[in-house]
């Protein structure tokens, strides 16, 4: 009995820790995706590179009389499109990052693009995220605990739950 229970906690914690839950980005914060202030061509790549953004993390941009184009490398260095992998000007925009690798995004109203309404977002493979998340967790400092977002530090919480559960009732 006590084998059986063991090898259904241990399989348990090992579901629970490989679970990756995609998280939603309001790109620009409050303000959402506007002109930059003075112009700053370099607003929106600072947000996105204080982020880390992995396959299925969603995108979501809030606007007012503009909209938002997915192009390629060329297209987003010209500020130009004919012909945008993705178009949107619904105002209330969701774009889930669906693969590995670099997206590059322009506003598609006249001149917004040449003021800074423009980004790159990198999405990191899944083993560069993993070995990040590896050399994130060898911290051994307390305030590491503090820095975990939600979703880990609810499934630790979870886990340790379940843990104690079991202790208390079948050992």
């Amino acid at each position: 009995m006590k084998t059986m229970l063991t090898i259904f906690i241990s399989f348990a914690i090992f579901t629970m820790l490989k679970v990756q839950s995609a998280h939603e980005f309001h790109v620009g914060g409050d303000k959402g995706w506007v002109i930059p202030p003075s112009n700053d061509t370099n607003h929106y790549n600072e947000w996105a590179s204080s982020n880390r953004f992995s396959i299925n993390d969603t995108l979501r941009f809030e606007y007012k009389k503009d909209s938002v184009l997915v192009v390629t490398k060329e297209e987003h260095e010209k500020c130009v499109s004919q012909n945008p992998l993705f178009f949107s000007d619904n105002g209330d925009t969701s774009f889930e990052l669906n693969r590995s690798g670099y997206f590059y995004f322009i506003s598609g109203s006249s001149g917004h693009c040449e003021q800074g309404l423009k980004m790159i977002i990198k999405v990191l493979e899944i083993e560069h995220a993993a070995q990040t998340a590896n050399q994130t967790s060898t911290k051994s400092d307390a305030a590491s605990v503090l820095k975990m977002d939600s979703d880990t530090l609810s499934q630790t919480l979870m886990i340790v739950g379940i843990i104690a559960m079991f202790t208390v009732f079948f050992m």
